[in-house]
């Protein structure tokens, strides 16, 4: 993705996100303009025509590590990118795996050429995610996710130790933090405590206008 900062726009199933051509278009109009990379991760089902309408990175919001055979229900990592992908949330707190299965999916992603990021609750998952080698580890308090109160100023703790710990264990691994994140501010503050960006969602999806609150979070970096 580059080493300029990095802001992941999940569009979750917010029904201000449906319109996923036009929340996309606004990521890469602000990303153009700013030179900031914005990856979109619109609903699975979006994927092909997102992908399709704009040249910004689109991400998936779930892979399984299931691969081609018996498993109805499954998102395998070869059709979403098919569809036009490039890279996959996974492990996302409200779609929680195993450890297990996030080893399979991360390890899924690899094999298709995915980018990987690893969304992950406390630092502990965070060390054992790092292990993984996904590309992007992203921690994210559950309790914080929505709330508009940025983990990089509630918990400044949990998103530098993070950093601290991938980096002994995979320094490749970049980390990027989210919930609550809705600010220029709250970006600049995560990239000071040694992530490469962020990972949000309602602090876009949900503004009144959402083109402007990308211009604001990329005001500030």
């Amino acid at each position: 993705m580059g080493k300029n900062p990095l802001i992941v726009v999940n569009f979750k199933t917010y029904t201000e996100g449906l319109n996923a051509v036009k929340m996309a278009k606004y990521c890469e109009e602000v990303s153009i303009d700013s030179g900031v990379n914005i990856i979109a991760v619109p609903q699975i089902p979006d994927l092909y025509r997102v992908a399709g309408s704009v040249k910004i990175p689109v991400f998936s919001q779930h892979i399984d590590g299931a691969g081609a055979g018996s498993f109805t229900g499954h998102i395998t990592a070869e059709c979403v990118k098919s569809a036009g992908a490039v890279g996959t949330l996974i492990n996302h707190s409200e779609r929680r795996l195993l450890l297990a299965d996030i080893d399979s999916a991360v390890a899924s992603a690899k094999k298709s050429g995915l980018t990987s990021v690893v969304c992950t609750n406390n630092i502990a998952v965070t060390k054992a995610a790092a292990t993984f080698g996904p590309e992007y580890v992203a921690i994210e308090p559950p309790e914080l996710i929505g709330s508009g109160i940025p983990v990089s100023k509630a918990d400044p703790d949990i998103v530098s130790g993070s950093v601290r710990a991938v980096k002994m264990i995979a320094p490749d691994v970049e980390v990027l933090c989210g919930a609550g994140i809705s600010k220029g501010e709250d970006v600049a503050a995560a990239l000071e405590l040694g992530t490469v960006g962020v990972l949000l969602a309602s602090g876009v999806v949900k503004a009144k206008d959402p083109k402007a609150a990308l211009l604001d979070l990329v005001g500030k970096i």
